[in-house]
């Protein structure tokens, strides 16, 4: 007998209780982890993963029960679980069940967005969604389903080169590495990097750099910088792109959803004059990976991107009035991604999201007052969106970063490392809206812990398995 397929009206008796096997081997393996990461470093994880998986391609299948009992246990043991407590280190939210509920739907269904006859009702409802979206920034926008920041900002410099030529990208220090990997992929002048020594855009530096330039120019400012979720100020660098004839893209792939809290939406005061925007709702909109978007003012800006392949798109279909998919991104064959993001928006509404955009803003502040009071510790700054760094007083870069990686290997707590002001901090960024002030301040206990032990002896490198 041939294992059942997922999809029409027989797909749902065959998937329910494959999903109860799924749901005990997440359950347990969680369990079996104990922490926010698993313990013993890379070699201990890639070992009880290889001893798990023994023969991944066996000659006799072992049946649908024992693999995914196997191998959803195994992952969910050796993975690093966004949503416990002590895993703060990356922009890596613990997405919501509803929307993780919604992503099995669309594996199950199983939509191709690269054209109508693939995904009738998913491409109508990914117009809707996008639609609605790119208008939280201009009035007759549009925006594009990406993978992530990195896509979104590709895009962006393409269109731009599209519009304009080979633009000059005038970019702050702190910008996302995707911007210098999109002006190599797309045969750019490397980008002009302007100093940003308080985190931000240097503004005088910014109008000396734009000065006296005769080809095309594109500035790329940041809302939610990686390392410490700085939010440049686009209402001057708008000011000087308008001065100095110069097109303007913001990487909001952090901070773009702070538009949905009216608490926090004047932090992006002077979005809506750039000519595209970055988003990713897989951030700080608790999505599964991936629900990133690539927002711009008129339609007709992503007209370049039209492309035709007579089986996907033929011309005759789409004077029939075939809604024309392919030039809706550089991929072909992509998922259905704006499932999950209408069914949040939908289910949460407005209010709902902008509570938890508001709870993890709070919850950093509370973590960064938690440390300024704590005299074994130094805070770098207060937070602007959920992003804080701390380090030990009196600790030098080495231990810092031997701190965290003893962290890791015992799998106690998930912490990232940034520098600022010269120096290599810890960073925590809060993306949990369910952290409570005793996983504060443990978090900081168990750093401080950490770092007494690694005062007392010289920074290693454990190879084995430590215990927690």
């Amino acid at each position: 007998m041939h294992p059942p397929l997922a999809g029409g009206p027989a797909g749902p008796t065959a998937l329910r209780p494959l999903l109860d096997v799924v749901l005990d081997a997440l359950h347990h393996g969680a369990r079996a982890r104990g922490g926010p990461l698993p313990d013993g470093g890379p070699q201990a994880v890639t070992q009880r993963v290889r001893d798990a998986a023994a023969d991944v391609f066996p000659h006799h299948g072992t049946g649908a029960e024992e693999a995914l009992t196997t191998l959803v246990r195994t992952l969910a043991e050796g993975s690093a679980d966004p949503a416990e407590p002590h895993c703060a280190a990356h922009l890596h939210t613990p997405p919501l069940a509803l929307a993780a509920a919604a992503d099995l739907a669309a594996s199950a269904l199983n939509p191709s967005m690269d054209s109508w006859d693939q995904a009738p009702a998913a491409s109508a409802l990914e117009t809707l969604v996008t639609t609605a979206l790119a208008t939280e920034i201009w009035p007759h926008a549009d925006a594009l389903v990406t993978t992530g920041g990195t896509e979104s900002n590709q895009l962006a410099l393409l269109l731009a080169r599209e519009r304009h030529g080979p633009v000059q990208v005038v970019c702050g220090a702190p910008t996302h590495h995707s911007i210098h990997r999109a002006t190599w992929l797309l045969g750019l002048p490397q980008p002009l990097v302007i100093p940003a020594p308080t985190g931000t855009i240097d503004l005088t530096a910014l109008d000396t750099a734009l000065t006296g330039h005769h080809q095309p120019l594109l500035v790329v400012a940041t809302a939610g910088t990686t390392d410490t979720g700085a939010i440049d100020p686009l209402p001057a660098i708008a000011d000087l792109c308008a001065t100095h004839h110069a097109e303007l893209h913001v990487d909001a792939a952090y901070g773009g959803p702070l538009l949905f809290s009216d608490r926090h939406r004047h932090q992006l005061a002077g979005l809506e004059r750039a000519q595209s925007v970055t988003l990713d709702l897989h951030k700080l909109g608790w999505q599964p990976v991936a629900a990133g978007l690539l927002a711009v003012p008129d339609p007709a800006h992503l007209t370049p991107l039209t492309h035709t392949a007579d089986y996907l798109n033929a011309d005759d279909d789409t004077d029939a009035g075939l809604p024309d998919l392919l030039g809706r991104s550089l991929r072909t064959t992509r998922r259905p991604d704006i499932l999950k993001i209408a069914v949040t928006l939908r289910a949460l509404g407005r209010d709902g999201l902008a509570a938890l955009i508001d709870r993890v803003c709070e919850t950093a502040q509370e973590l960064a007052q938690l440390i300024d009071k704590n005299p074994q510790l130094e805070l770098y700054q207060h937070p602007t969106i959920s992003t804080v760094l701390f380090r030990p007083q009196g600790a030098d870069d080495p231990t810092v970063a031997h701190i965290r990686r003893t962290l890791l290997t015992n799998g106690t707590a998930v912490l990232g490392r940034a520098h600022a002001d010269g120096r290599l901090w810890l960073k925590a960024t809060l993306l949990n809206p369910h952290l409570t002030p005793h996983d504060l301040h443990t978090l900081i206990d168990t750093a401080l812990h950490t770092s007494e032990t690694s005062t007392t002896a010289p920074p290693t490198h454990p190879e084995g398995s430590t215990p927690r």
